[in-house]
């Protein structure tokens, strides 16, 4: 009797030492997770500020409408010298369009570059 209840503590013991050492917790699985939960958040927040603060300065210094007015402007020169007054208008728009596209590239990289510039010099 001793001894199979010896035995009985011994295996259970073993086990218990086998399955405590060979799996990550739960607890440490959501840490995991948790952490890079956290990570994407603060990502996502310094992406937003990014963009507002470049969404201001654009707003104070009006460049999106400087960028694609001179491209409407461009685009309607052209057009007017080759095709008179419909011409200007076709070109108007295309150049408006054009500017359009270039500012919002415009602004992406200058929002990629504020980014960086945040990480390597936090507040």
């Amino acid at each position: 009797m001793k001894i199979q209840k010896m035995q009985t503590i011994v295996s259970s013991a073993v086990l218990a030492g086998i399955l405590s050492f060979g799996f990550p917790s739960a607890s440490e699985a959501q840490y995991g997770q948790l952490a890079s939960y956290h990570m994407a958040q603060y990502q996502e927040t310094q992406h937003q500020r990014a963009e507002r603060k470049q969404t201001e300065k654009d707003h104070q210094k009006h460049t999106g409408a400087k960028i694609v007015g001179g491209s409407a402007v461009g685009g309607a020169v052209v057009g007017g010298l080759l095709g008179g007054g419909k011409g200007a208008l076709i070109g108007g728009a295309a150049g408006a369009g054009g500017g359009a596209i270039a500012n919002k590239v415009r602004k992406d990289k200058a929002v990629k570059k504020r980014e960086r510039t945040e990480r390597e010099y936090p507040r």
